[in-house]
């Protein structure tokens, strides 16, 4: 039996019939493609998810790191700021040091130009000692030969004395470097009257004065000789003074006119002096002591201008600056100068 509907088609039902399947075929294969591109979606979806967390966690990371090194950037930030303060503090004390160098510097140039002036100077002073020690030994040969004149007289005087007298132990030269003699030897205790046995020893004293002062050479250092009376402490201030004035009076009339006035040019040169007991030379608290300021001295005062030419020859010399110790030696030589003539270091 035929098929009536298969057999009798005609082409244009066979066509359409023949379409559908291809249509069929042709969303299958489009289902199945969607279906793989899903698949491939959702495996990408399944990737990209884990690539998301795995980068959300590397970003994580990475701000927590950021965060981190944010921190030591503050804390190194802070460490910089206290580096600069530092820095800061360090450069202004370099400067404060650099300006202090250049203080040193300039008060080391200025010491430099003093110690170059004192050098100078010291060369100047230097050269000026040695001129000055030589002056000063030919000023102490003057002074020495003042002084040797001086005690060569006294000397002189006291020798001629004990050999007129045969005992030395009533003449003697002082430390003050005048002639003593006893009480004994020209007064009775209390008396201003020169005894009868005293006249050789007053005559070998015109002898000595006579001839010494006769030297021009010699006269023209002496200013003045003196006589000079002294009693202990017994009795009263006037009593002594009265009686000690009276016995060097009467030495002085003694030497002015005895032996035919030989002494009476140079009358100019004497003076006497009485002191009573006012300088005493042992304590009056003993006999001994009382007998040895019973005394009369004799002293022989050189002249102030004499000596003074001498000194004025020194200071006349052109001292350099700050010439302490040429000051210093000069006042030892005057000193010096001064103990020589007086013999007790006083001023004349």
């Amino acid at each position: 039996m035929k098929r009536a509907g298969y057999r009798g088609r005609t082409p244009e039902s066979a066509g359409e019939q023949g379409f559908w399947p291809s249509y069929a075929d042709m969303m299958s294969a489009l289902a199945l493609i969607l279906f793989f591109l899903m698949l491939l979606s959702y495996i990408q979806n399944l990737i990209t998810g884990n690539d998301l967390q795995s980068t959300q966690k590397l970003l994580e990371s990475t701000r927590e790191e950021l965060a981190l090194t944010l921190s030591e950037m503050g804390d190194a930030g802070k460490k910089l700021g206290s580096l600069t303060g530092e820095l800061d503090r360090a450069q202004l004390k370099l400067d404060l040091q650099q300006e202090e160098i250049a203080g040193y510097s300039l008060k080391i140039d200025e010491q430099t130009e003093t110690i170059a002036s004192q050098q100078k100077l010291i060369g100047d002073q230097a050269r000026y000692l040695k001129d000055a020690n030589e002056e000063i030994v030919a000023m102490r040969d003057q002074m020495q030969t003042i002084a040797v004149l001086r005690l060569s007289i006294l000397e002189q005087i006291r020798a001629s004395i004990a050999d007129v007298m045969g005992d030395a132990g009533k003449v003697s030269i002082g430390e003050n470097g005048n002639i003593i003699l006893s009480e004994g030897i020209l007064f009775d205790l209390g008396s201003a009257e020169i005894r009868g046995g005293s006249q050789k020893v007053l005559n070998e004293l015109i002898d000595v004065f006579a001839d010494f002062l006769s030297d021009e050479e010699n006269a023209r250092y002496v200013d003045s000789i003196v006589i000079s009376g002294h009693t202990d402490s017994t009795g009263t201030g006037e009593v002594n003074r009265e009686l000690s004035t009276d016995r060097a009076n009467a030495v002085l009339n003694y030497l002015l006119n005895g032996k035919n006035g030989k002494l009476k040019d140079d009358a100019g040169y004497f003076c006497a002096a009485g002191y009573g007991a006012t300088r005493p030379v042992r304590s009056n608290d003993t006999e001994e002591g009382r007998s040895a300021n019973r005394r009369i001295e004799i002293s022989m005062i050189l002249r102030d201008e004499t000596v003074l030419d001498i000194v004025d020859q020194y200071l006349a010399l052109d001292l350099p600056e700050s010439s302490e110790k040429v000051s210093e030696q000069a006042r030892r030589v005057l000193t010096e100068a001064h103990k020589l003539i007086n013999g007790d270091g006083s001023v004349l």
